[in-house]
């Protein structure tokens, strides 16, 4: 296994595990309910996708290989012990730049709750402690709202727009990227930000 995977991290109701096969009926459902929420902001392929889409279980299959292969650590997200979403470190390079990138999704019958705050802080410290990462970003279109004011609440660099950055739908899409390096939480993001936000 690579280094910090499988891992669960947790932050009162909010608790981040690994994505499971038996998670097919909650998830797809989920999604289902959410098309309209989260369609709009969902990359897609440039490239015609030919046959038929992956079952769900072949798609845990894929994250999984990618988490143990230490290039992707793909989480779900419980909230009092029900699947709400799901936050993503992907992109995780060594060497010299020593980086990920984080992409997430909620439901939108729990979204505005601080939730997901709390997701990409606990994803974000696990990077820096565990995997021993330099740099975290998050790369949001400039119309989502409700993503945008995660990172304002997380307090990330705004280090501005990248042009025609991901495909979603039919067209290259301008995002903003936000950005954090571990010597600006020197006690780590989730305590930061649970300075400036307490929990109820």
């Amino acid at each position: 296994m690579a280094r910090g995977w499988p891992a669960v991290l947790e932050d009162g109701p909010v608790r981040l595990r690994p994505l499971r096969r038996r998670d097919a009926t909650a998830w797809l459902a989920l999604r289902a309910r959410n098309v309209a929420w989260l369609e709009p902001w969902d990359a897609t392929s440039p490239v015609p996708v030919e046959g038929p889409r992956p079952t769900f279980a072949q798609f845990v299959r894929t994250l999984s290989a990618q988490a143990r292969a230490g290039v992707s650590l793909p989480f779900a997200i419980d909230h009092e012990g029900e699947l709400v979403g799901q936050v993503t470190v992907s992109s995780i390079t060594y060497g010299s730049l020593r980086s990920g990138a984080i992409g997430y999704w909620i439901s939108e019958h729990v979204a505005g709750r601080g939730i997901m705050p709390v997701a990409v802080a606990l994803a974000t410290d696990h990077c820096f402690t565990e995997l021993g990462l330099h740099r975290i970003e998050v790369n949001i279109r400039p119309e989502n709202g409700p993503s945008l004011r995660v990172v304002e609440k997380l307090g990330l660099r705004d280090e501005g727009v990248r042009e025609r950055f991901l495909h979603i739908g039919d067209e290259w899409c301008d995002h903003r990227t936000f950005a954090l390096t571990v010597e600006e939480v020197p006690h780590g993001l989730l305590a930061r930000y649970r300075a400036q936000h307490p929990a109820p």
